[in-house]
């Protein structure tokens, strides 16, 4: 039955880290003389572009882009800002054109901008504190074995090495009772456009040989000179990012130079296969392989959504 539906329409293009999501979203704006909104959760930090494989000048030159490097690491940034952010952007962008792209492989952004967040209790400072003393005093295995026992689901899909994600799970368990897992999945406002998921896929040596060698490229680049540039800042929430909190530790003596640069490459591969777990969950998506031609892409979508102008 043919698609009849008028409504504007946002292609997300997701996948793993390193799978070619800039390029293909590019080619696939220029098709529908659109524009890209990046739900990447680091490339939002002016800060940090090399670590964050933020788009070249030529590739951004390429298509309009929205939400690259237009904040600080040093201004507050949540998922939920960014929700409201996206969602101002895409209002204006449908002004202009019934069609606008977003890529990213943060899946919660994604979800934030598509589906909608979902709503939390607010937290006192007591609790806070409370929860930031111990992890001051105790360190972060105190808190990840505290999540373990209230949430086990949460425990499950959290990165367990990032503090603030597990201090926000506790915070909302210490305040309700309730772990934070049964916040999650409920009802969201409806949204005012449809959403088409294009997702890049690849076998896992691939995905982790292209990592690899992203992690030399951006080496030769300049990451090293990028993390030492931010070292004084490392405990910011921004910071707590593959790439840079691996040199940190070189930079505090803790590991050689060349076995953070393994870590790296190690860590990025594992954030690779959690991101596949976290966007084969979503249903919605047509998997694409990686080295597909675009053009299967932009017929897949005109099949979708007979009625749009491909240019």
């Amino acid at each position: 039955m043919e698609h009849t539906s008028k409504k504007p329409l946002l292609i997300c293009i997701v996948g793993p880290t390193a799978i070619g999501k800039t390029a293909m979203s590019i080619k696939i704006a220029n098709a529908f003389s659109s524009e890209i909104i990046s739900a990447d959760s680091r490339q939002f930090y002016k800060e940090m572009s090399i670590g964050t494989a933020v788009p070249s000048s030529e590739e951004l030159a390429a298509a309009a882009h929205h939400f690259i490097q237009n904040r600080s690491i040093f201004e507050d940034y949540s998922v939920g800002d960014f929700e409201r952010d996206a969602l101002e952007k895409l209002d204006e962008l449908f002004q202009k054109n019934k069609v606008v792209i977003m890529v990213g492989g943060s899946g919660l952004y994604v979800d934030a901008a598509t589906k909608g967040l979902d709503k939390f209790p607010e937290i006192s400072s007591e609790i806070r504190e409370k929860i930031n003393k111990e992890f001051e005093e105790k360190g972060i295995e105190f808190l990840q074995n505290q999540l373990k026992e209230v949430d086990p689901d949460y425990f499950q899909k959290v990165d367990i090495q990032n503090q603030h994600r597990i201090i926000r799970a506790l915070e909302v368990y210490n305040t309700t009772g309730l772990p934070y897992s049964s916040y999650l999945n409920k009802e969201k406002p409806e949204r005012k456009f449809e959403t088409l998921f294009i997702g890049l896929s690849a076998e896992r040596a691939i995905i982790y040989d292209r990592i690899n060698q992203r992690v030399d490229i951006m080496m030769d680049e300049g990451l090293f000179e990028e993390a030492k540039y931010l070292y004084p800042n490392k405990d910011l929430n921004a910071l707590q990012t593959v790439g840079y909190r691996e040199l940190f530790r070189f930079f505090d003596g803790e590991i050689s130079k060349e076995f953070a640069i393994e870590e790296i490459k190690k860590n990025t591969r594992r954030f690779a296969k959690r991101q596949g777990t976290w966007f084969r969950k979503n249903t919605a998506i047509e998997w694409f392989d990686y080295n597909e031609d675009t053009s299967k892409v932009i017929s897949y979508i005109k099949k979708k959504r007979p009625y749009l102008n491909v240019s």
